[in-house]
């Protein structure tokens, strides 16, 4: 057992009720799937050219200005994930998680109204629900640790905090975990005057283990205007809502050196709702060819959200334990609720489509959006304004820019650039064959890290430790279409595949100044982990 020679109060959890969040929690609410129709899904998505799909209303919405009938589309599906483990087990230590890696999902329903208008022009009004986000997933890491451990982070990011004598520092960033822990490990020792004092006592763990069940989706309900001039130009308007849903179980384990063991076990919930408004331009440039340029631009999503959260912290194992003198085993709970405010990052779109008579269709596109902007907002006020169409009051929230965190974000996250290929071939009049590629850029700098020190109320109201530094996306997808009278019905297949770097908490130096290793260091070991996913979607559509 390693002892430290910090002498603090025992510190509770900084309970905050309204708070901004952190970087790693809010890109949950930005990285989108590929979904919608299953012809959209096919193509790859790269449709924002040429248009005449109702999943376009959310990328390019001119491309609902190319309907010249109305429309109506179901789709669903199932979702599964392939090498996801309910079991893990690391040098006879194993760990069960609750959890399903096959899932039914419901994707998409719409419509669309078109009429005509003179010289040859449609107004087209529209209506989609999809899901953009699928959170399930099942995520597992082992690996060793030297030297390092979680309980250790607290001890040692609280001395970083003194030794910056910073008292705020090492205030604010006790987190949930740390709480729990400082209850656990706190021991009663005596000074060079023989005076009684507090001081904490960490152990090094040898292994651990971790595993964590997401769930939920962020549904995407989208109102649209849209339609033609002179069959030349599309313009086209989107309102976008957005509705939150997200759970996570997770566990996390140690072994101790001294043949202990500790961890903690998290429960976290994040719901609220969000809008965002899309235009876009579609336009021929030669009369006499269907070669079409599309061009769109997405507003930040305006997020209002509530996380809910309970951090439970354990150390069994301990021997000769004293209530009174400690370390002790034992179990500590924390919990947390938050309402904050994020706003994504503006999305540009530039896309190309062409068609070869009534046999071939290509679609590419090119997305663009920095990430590294987002805006982590603090809710820290409101106000009410008398509304004389009501005769009340409406209540509304004012905020700020959490300055620490969007500095964090802006040094861990980064521009990411999203490429579509898409292609539809007819090889009878009613039965049509696609083809589609999707590769999105890496969302996360390699160097990232979770940082718990901040002095932000994000990294105060934290409820775990562990995170993940996602790489490239690719995606490969293929689809099938039959179209009969009025009604049609289309098959898509999805291959999505994403490689990331686990791990367990930020790493600590004992001297930031000195990257040297020493056995005061808490650095811990990363795992390689992958979310391998695939989708099999259909959709049911009439034509009227």
């Amino acid at each position: 057992m390693n002892k430290t020679i910090i002498s603090l109060a025992i510190l509770g959890m900084v309970a905050i009720p309204m708070t901004a969040q952190e970087t790693y929690q809010d890109t949950k609410m930005v990285d989108n799937d590929l979904n919608g129709t299953a012809r959209y899904v096919g193509m790859g998505g790269a449709m924002e050219a040429l248009g005449a799909d109702i999943s376009t209303i959310s990328s390019n919405p001119a491309g609902i200005g190319l309907f010249r009938k109305s429309q109506l589309t179901l789709s669903g599906g199932l979702v599964t994930q392939q090498d996801a483990k309910n079991k893990i087990s690391f040098r006879g230590s194993d760990l069960t998680i609750n959890g399903d890696k096959t899932n039914l999902s419901f994707d998409q329903l719409g419509f669309v109204w078109t009429t005509r208008m003179p010289s040859n022009s449609y107004l087209n009004v529209a209506f989609n629900y999809h899901k953009s986000r699928n959170f399930d997933q099942l995520l597992t890491a082992a690996n060793q640790l030297s030297y390092a451990s979680q309980n250790k982070q607290t001890v040692r990011k609280y001395a970083y905090g003194v030794s910056l004598k910073n008292k705020e520092m090492a205030n604010y960033m006790w987190n949930a975990v740390d709480a729990g822990y400082s209850r656990l490990l706190q021991y009663r020792n005596v000074d060079e005057k023989g005076q009684p004092v507090d001081e904490y006592a960490y152990m090094n763990a040898s292994d651990y283990l971790f595993g964590q069940y997401q769930s939920g989706y962020i549904g995407e309900y989208d109102f649209n205007l849209s339609g033609n001039i002179h069959d030349r130009v599309y313009l086209g308007l989107t309102v976008g809502l957005h509705d939150v849903h997200y759970k996570s179980a997770s566990t996390y384990g140690e072994n101790l050196v001294n043949n202990a063991i500790a961890g903690s076990e998290e429960n976290l919930e994040i719901t609220g709702t969000g809008c965002d408004i899309k235009i876009g331009a579609i336009f021929r440039p030669i009369e006499s060819s269907p070669f079409r340029i599309g061009a769109y631009v997405h507003t930040p999503t305006w997020y209002n959200l509530t996380m809910k959260g309970n951090a439970s912290v354990y150390l069994n194992g301990l021997k000769d334990t004293d209530e009174k003198m400690g370390p002790n085993n034992g179990t500590q709970n924390n919990s947390t609720s938050l309402e904050y405010k994020l706003y994504t990052p503006w999305k540009f779109g530039l896309s190309l489509g062409h068609t070869v008579g009534n046999q071939l269709a290509l679609g590419a596109t090119y997305e663009y959006a920095d990430y590294s902007t987002m805006d982590n907002r603090v809710i820290d006020g409101g106000y009410y304004d008398y509304d004389p169409y009501i005769g009340g009051y409406n209540y509304y929230d004012s905020s700020s820019s959490d300055q620490t965190m969007n500095e964090h974000t802006k040094n861990t996250l980064k521009s990411v650039s999203t490429l579509k290929l898409g292609v539809e071939f007819k090889a009878m009049p009613d039965v049509a064959v696609r083809l589609g590629y999707n590769y999105v850029s890496p969302m996360f700098s390699k160097d990232g890290y979770r940082d718990g020190s901040l002095l932000s109320q994000g990294s105060a109201n934290a409820t775990s430790t562990n995170y993940t530094n996602w790489k490239s996306t690719n995606r490969i997808t293929a689809g099938i279409g039959y179209t009969f009278k009025k009604f049609f019905a289309d098959l898509a297949y999805q291959y999505s595949m994403t490689n990331g770097d686990f791990y367990p908490f930020m790493a600590y130096y004992d001297n930031p100044k000195d990257p040297s290793p020493s056995i005061e260091d808490n650095l811990p070991t990363a795992s390689k982990v992958s979310n391998k996913r695939h989708q099999l979607l259909v959709t049911l559509g009439y034509k009227f």
